[in-house]
């Protein structure tokens, strides 16, 4: 199983990361790095899995632009927010968030020949105030491919392959340390039951209409 999934990964698709998610693996890494952190005197943004489809050097998007080619009919969502320095709250200027996100059909670009290449992934930099800005979709539910290791061992097991709808990011900035999260849409089916067991509850967020 594990060969087979390595035999399968390639540059858009990561399926031996995929296994190691349904079973819980890089979930329990992060648990482990996140519980060692709220123990510290400082408690920064809780951190989250890279998933398998993360792609280096996706497309910069302007202050204020858009990471979404395609798809006029779905909820387009304003997501904008400040980074700063936890210990002394200053804004951090030119921190770099990289984004990603799948298609209101639950697939990301990389599964789907019918969106553009790089679509619905972007680098946005905070201006001096530390402010970012970009439009993006409301992010859905998804399950992940059934067509490989993965999907076969949670068939064998009786799990479902569900993801809550949610936003992934690494944050980054010179002089700090990366930061991999995510945040998750409080209405979304399955934000009980992610099979990825990456869900905090200080990462679901409520999107505003």
């Amino acid at each position: 199983m594990i060969n087979r999934a390595g035999q399968m990964s390639s540059e858009k698709r990561n399926e031996s990361q995929l296994l190691a998610d349904v079973l819980g693996l890089e979930s329990l890494v992060d648990d482990i790095t996140y519980t060692l952190a709220s123990e510290a005197n400082d408690q920064p943004t809780a951190t989250a899995v890279l998933g398998p489809v993360w792609r280096k050097d996706a497309p910069v998007c302007k202050y204020g632009g858009s990471i979404v080619s395609g798809f006029p009919d779905s909820d387009h969502t304003l997501m904008h927010g400040r980074v700063l320095d936890f210990d002394t709250g200053a804004p951090i200027e030119n921190a770099e968030l990289d984004v990603w996100h799948t298609g209101p059909n639950g697939l990301y670009e990389s599964q789907d020949p019918d969106q553009p290449d790089m679509n619905l992934r972007g680098r946005i930099y905070t201006n001096q105030n530390g402010e970012y800005s970009f439009y993006c979709l409301r992010p859905t539910k998804y399950p992940i491919p059934y067509d490989g290791p993965a999907g076969e061992l949670l068939q064998l097991l009786d799990r479902h392959p569900w993801r809550p709808a949610h936003i992934h990011f690494i944050l980054s900035a010179p002089g700090y340390k990366p930061l991999v999260t995510m945040i998750f849409d409080r209405k979304s089916e399955y934000i009980d039951n992610d099979v990825a067991f990456a869900v905090k509850d200080s990462l679901i967020v409520d999107f505003f209409a």
